[in-house]
Formats: structure tokens, sequence, C-alpha cells
């Protein structure tokens, strides 16, 4: 087993415990469905943290894959992982928590919420941008992956999940979760179409 492959069964795990949560909050909302007001504003973020982790396991990819293996590394994607799986949690109500007979309805519960996960949304990648310039400063091939789109795509990162998750306004909030959502699925389609461009995989073939 590598060094990737022994960090990577402990981070997947932790990044894959916040998926679990999110699809379990999910699952759960849908159960008690008859007493819930979805509207879409929950379901929009919790798209966007669904799509924010998958990212994560992509980076995980590229900056982690030729690493030693070493404890602080460990802690690192502790942090990390742990700090999703709050966001990931806290994306829809505790039904059972809500007593059996109340209505539920998930706008108020993103207004009440939305500091708290766009925060460790924020928190989470800013550790990992930290990381990314650190290696830049000793590794000449992570310098290489630097470009004018990765911190382009930063900063609407962060300045569209930031203005979601303080802007007083409503209607501002609304709009910055709106944008970087639809340039988060912009990026999927983006890989979708390179994928096809490049004729897809092979099937695998038998002895």
């Amino acid at each position: 087993m590598s060094a990737f492959e022994f960090f990577f069964s402990f981070y997947g795990l932790l990044l894959g415990l916040s998926v679990a949560a999110l699809v379990s909050g999910f699952a759960q909302v849908l159960h008690e469905r008859q007493r819930v007001r979805f509207g879409w504003l929950t379901p929009m973020l919790a798209t966007f943290v669904a799509l924010d982790v998958a990212t994560f396991w992509n980076q995980a990819w590229v900056i982690f894959r030729g690493a030693p293996y070493n404890n602080a590394l460990l802690i690192l994607g502790l942090v990390i992982a742990a700090t999703f799986y709050v966001a990931a949690s806290v994306t829809f109500p505790r039904v059972s928590a809500e007593g059996h007979h109340a209505r539920i309805d998930l706008d108020q519960h993103f207004w009440a919420h939305r500091r708290l996960v766009l925060g460790c949304l924020l928190a989470a990648n800013a550790i990992v941008v930290v990381l990314f310039v650190s290696l830049m400063a000793v590794n000449a091939e992570f310098a290489a992956l630097s470009s004018t789109r990765v911190w382009i795509g930063f900063a609407i990162f962060s300045l569209g999940t930031a203005t979601a998750a303080f802007a007083p306004w409503r209607g501002v909030a609304v709009g910055a979760l709106a944008m970087v959502l639809a340039y988060s699925l912009w990026n999927v389609a983006r890989a979708a179409a390179v994928l096809i461009e490049t004729g897809g995989w092979s099937p695998a073939t038998g002895g």
C-alpha cells in the first residue's frame, strides 16, 4: 500500500461520512415530506455542498498523491473532512428534533444556518489554498499547476460563497448562491465535455 493509498483510506472515509450525512438528511426530509415546505434554497445549498465535497475528493488526488506518509497530513485531512462533516450535517434539519407534528420550512432552515454551512465550506477551502500556495513555493510541479483560471475560479468561489453566507440582503445572498452553484455545475459540464472529447474510457476486457 502506497503512502497516498493509506492516507486516502482515512481521508476518503471521512469525506464519505459527509456525503452520508447529506444524503441521510435529505432522506429524512423526504420521509416527512407531508409536513415539509421544501422551497428552493436548502436543496440548492445541499447541491452546492455535495459538489464541493466531490471537488475536494478530486483535489486530494492532485495535491496528496505524491505526498509522503506523515501524521501531520492525517491531522490536516481530519480537520478538512471534519469541517465538511459539520457543514453537511447542518444542511438539512433534524426532522426528529422538530417534533412529530411540527411543520418544517426548509427556506427558514436555510436562513438560520447558511452562515455556519457556507462558513465551513470557506474554511475548508481556505486550508487547502494555504497548503497549495505553500507547496508552490517549494515544489516546481505545484507551481506549474497555478494558472489564471485557477485563481479566478477560487475568487469566484470565495466571493460568491462569502456573499451567500454573510450578505444582509436576502436577494443578494440568494443571487450569490445561485451564481456559485451555476459555476460549480459549469465545471462539472466542462469536465464531462473533456471526457467525451477524449473518447471516454474503454471497457475492461477479459483475459
